[in-house]
């Protein structure tokens, strides 16, 4: 059976996770914040407890709150799709049947990172989490970060998995996505946010981006317009939103991001060590570029 070719939509934004001024968890800001990602940002999904909300700092317990916060908030407007990735296995298995029954509707699963597991245990771990819900899986190819890539043959075995449907690349091997685009159904989802027109050219379908907090409606646009034939379009608005694609990441997308909501009044508060919050040299530079994209923060 063929699947859905793009069964979290286009557009997902890896939503940070507001905090109080204490640090403690902001639950209705997250409500908010998910609020304006779907309605003015217009994601199709939104990533919950992501690295971009700081899934290493929040507790088992806060995950949960947040996927039940996020998804009475948006209601089926948008999916959610939950960020279970550790470099535990069975944890990993607990935080996905904890996503599951809170509501998520799909599980980003990062490569397990820092043991620099075999292509083989990279396998199993993917498959046996996909084993363990009902729930789809987005699988997170992300080797500067992991420390091992997941190799085009290892991608391949994986596909053959029914719930494995979907993978967000980050790691900019067009000859090897390519191949895994011609022989497998899988749906590829940028992991960068400034690769997303040269990924649709190769068959992607979307992205799950950083910077789409504040350039989600433009960077839809764009998707919108490859899809319908308008690459000249597509083009305009790639290098429109350019600059601050490029410089949401000139500190960790966290920071910058957060510092971006916050001077839009925006739910966000602080970060959580060992991230920290940005400086006002960092704002000014982002105020900078997200001018230079034609978006006022």
């Amino acid at each position: 059976m063929t699947q859905d070719p793009r069964p979290f939509g286009r557009l997902l934004t890896a939503m940070v996770t507001p905090f109080g001024p204490d640090g403690s968890l902001d639950v209705k800001g997250a409500q908010e914040l998910a609020t304006y990602l779907v309605d003015e940002q217009r994601n199709d999904a939104l990533v919950i407890s992501g690295t971009g909300g700081e899934s290493p700092t929040t507790t088992d317990a806060e995950k949960e709150t947040l996927i039940r916060a996020v998804n009475e908030a948006i209601g089926d407007r948008a999916k959610i799709v939950a960020g279970v990735g550790t470099n535990n296995t069975a944890h990993t298995l607990e935080l996905a049947r904890s996503a599951e029954k809170a509501g998520a509707h799909g599980l980003l699963v990062v490569t397990p990172y820092y043991n620099k597991p075999p292509q083989a245990g990279i396998a199993k771990h993917f498959t046996t989490v996909a084993d363990s819900t009902a729930l789809p899986v987005m699988v997170y190819d992300i080797p500067h970060r992991a420390g091992v890539p997941i190799a085009t043959e290892t991608m391949l075995r994986i596909a053959e998995h029914p719930a494995i449907v979907a993978v967000k690349d980050a790691k900019g091997d067009i000859e090897g996505t390519s191949e895994v685009l011609r022989r497998t159904d899988l749906a590829y989802y940028s992991g960068e946010d400034a690769a997303t027109l040269p990924w649709l050219s190769i068959g992607a379908v979307g992205v799950v981006g950083t910077s789409t907090h504040f350039t989600g409606a433009l960077v839809k646009d764009m998707i919108l317009a490859y899809e319908s034939g308008d690459v000249a379009r597509a083009l305009e608005l790639h290098r429109k939103t350019l600059p601050l694609l490029v410089g949401i990441f000139r500190a960790p997308g966290t920071i910058l991001v957060k510092a971006g909501l916050n001077a839009l009044g925006r739910p966000a508060g602080p970060t959580r060590l060992p991230l920290v919050d940005a400086t006002g040299e960092q704002l000014d530079q982002l105020r900078k570029d997200a001018a230079e994209a034609g978006i006022v923060l």
